[in-house]
């Protein structure tokens, strides 16, 4: 579920340029199907824990024995409990981290965490989906931003489309992207050093943030990163 607005309500609209749209998710949505999930998910968890323990071959005896030594109706409740708890917090987590659009005929702003991106009309030739990524490129063919996005794709495509600027649902440079191995020629100083670290950062569970830096620092030399599972792929408009 997302909410839809103008730019002034949202907190993202600039006196002087005009109205625009808001696209993000609602955050009370998104937190409330993340508890409530993981609810369910602690309460199959008591119940799997009671079918472990009848079973003399099964794995995770001790753990569903002393899971299970836990008298009703405080399993149950405890299960469930622990379960809304964990998913409460990667709600607030799944809140922070989703993305926030703002279009409007002058410019657009993304919104990630605790930052945002401005591009004015002028430097967007073309907006696209790329999977689940939202990629604005520039008209030399350079990419000038790209973020996962889980935001209604036809909505997306609307808002941009009612203010005027290009849409494609397919990445028009896609088969122009290689596979990054490290040593491959072709880059520029300094690019296969950038990916090497990036490579390492998105292993890390704490290194999105670092990922995103470094894909910055690629795009100063002119290099295009794009993800797909653990691979990079890379190219130069």
């Amino acid at each position: 579920m997302e909410v839809t607005g103008d730019a002034g309500r949202a907190g993202m609209g600039r006196p002087g340029v005009g109205k625009g749209t808001v696209l993000a998710e609602s955050a009370w949505f998104l937190t409330l199907f993340c508890v409530v999930c993981g609810g369910g998910v602690g309460w199959l968890v008591t119940l799997l824990a009671k079918w472990l323990v009848t079973l003399a071959w099964a794995p995770l005896q001790g753990p569903a024995e002393l899971l299970t030594s836990v008298p009703e109706p405080w399993l149950g409740i405890g299960g469930v409990g622990v379960g809304a708890l964990v998913g409460l917090v990667v709600g607030f987590v799944a809140v922070h981290e989703s993305l926030a659009v703002c279009v409007s005929a002058g410019r657009v702003v993304l919104r990630v965490r605790d930052s945002s991106q401005e591009f004015g009309r002028d430097e967007i030739a073309l907006v696209v989906r790329d999977g689940k990524q939202l990629v604005l490129l520039g008209a030399d063919g350079m990419e000038i931003a790209r973020e996962e996005c889980g935001l209604s794709w036809q909505r997306v495509a609307d808002a941009f489309a009612e203010h005027g600027y290009r849409w494609a649902d397919e990445d028009p440079h896609r088969e122009e992207f290689r596979r990054w191995v490290p040593g491959m020629p072709g880059l520029p100083v300094g690019a296969d050093a950038l990916l090497r670290a990036r490579a390492a950062a998105r292993e890390k569970d704490e290194g999105a943030e670092d990922a995103r830096e470094l894909r910055g620092e690629l795009l100063r030399l002119g290099v295009v990163v794009r993800d797909e599972k653990r691979r990079q792929y890379w190219r130069m408009p």
